[in-house]
């Protein structure tokens, strides 16, 4: 008796053993930037993705839509890899804004038509283009060359004694809460992702004009403006029962005044495919990351 005993006690051992490896090595599958991915789909995962240019992944090859300027590498095509998912749509397009959730946009459909009860997880990253990120981009970069040591972009936007950025960024939660509310009422079931953007202007407030067009005084202001969006980013996440992935901290140092081989969102001028002030291959992949690992927290990100 006493030997069987211990022959079950063996058993049970071996039995914990493998069930540990097999844990670990679903775990080290989550690899995006490596490439690692599981061998075997999630059958119940039904993943969308909604979002902007950040999303989409404009110029990088391969564009799989043209119009919408979106790629297969971008992170939510990482991700869903990442994940071996049974169903992915990317409903991404760049330009996107908060109101192409139920509009049209051109010959794109409204977003959130691409998600229903089936659905079981959703990224979202949106709002850039409701405070104007081209806009400002193309303002901070011409008023540049008028006062290149000094921040004429700031004082453009502050002219009235208001931060006009600061107080589009307070209009758009509005917005995003509405997104969210209409994401969790058509499908019920899903984790909802909301994903931030990436660093752009370096994060020490360090300038590199005229590398990269934007004054020096202007550079801590525009990662503060970025900063406050994400901020809202994350509070909209926390009261709408959505985690948040925070793309940022973990892009610090990979900026627009970084090398071409360093850096992981593109200036003006890019020097490896990808749109103007918006992540490369390597910023995607990045980005997908950050989704993978918040999707990896105790409790999957459901919230």
């Amino acid at each position: 008796m006493a030997e069987q005993g211990l022959r079950e006690q063996r058993g049970r051992g071996d039995r914990r053993r493998a069930a540990v490896a097999l844990a670990v090595s679903g775990a080290a599958a989550l690899v995006v930037g490596g490439t690692a991915v599981p061998a075997q789909a999630d059958p119940a995962e039904h993943y969308v993705a909604l979002g902007d240019s950040y999303t989409s992944g404009p110029r990088i090859p391969t564009q799989v839509d043209v119009a919408c300027e979106r790629s297969d590498q971008n992170y939510p095509s990482l991700t869903a890899k990442a994940l071996g998912v049974a169903t992915f749509e990317d409903a991404s397009c760049g330009g996107a804004r908060t109101t192409h959730m139920w509009e049209a946009q051109g010959a794109n459909p409204p977003q959130l038509d691409a998600i229903d009860k089936k659905t079981t997880l959703v990224t979202v990253g949106i709002s850039g283009n409701d405070i104007g990120f081209g806009e400002i981009i193309g303002t901070c970069t011409v008023l540049s060359f008028t006062d290149p040591t000094g921040n004429p972009c700031q004082r453009q936007y502050t002219a009235t004694g208001e931060d006009v950025l600061a107080t589009r960024i307070a209009d758009a939660r509005t917005k995003v809460d509405a997104v969210l509310d209409a994401i969790h009422e058509r499908s019920p079931r899903a984790r909802v992702v909301v994903v931030g953007y990436p660093v752009i202007v370096p994060d020490d407030g360090v300038g590199c004009w005229p590398a990269v067009q934007m004054a020096a005084g202007d550079i801590p202001y525009l990662r503060d403006t970025e900063k406050r969006l994400n901020a809202m980013l994350a509070d909209a996440a926390a009261h709408n029962r959505a985690a948040y992935t925070d793309t940022y901290a973990s892009t610090v140092g990979h900026d627009i005044c970084k090398s071409p081989a360093d850096r992981w969102v593109e200036p003006l001028v890019p020097a490896s495919p990808a749109g103007s002030f918006h992540p490369n291959a390597k910023g995607e992949a990045a980005m997908a990351d950050a989704v993978v690992a918040t999707l990896a927290k105790p409790g999957r990100g459901r919230f």
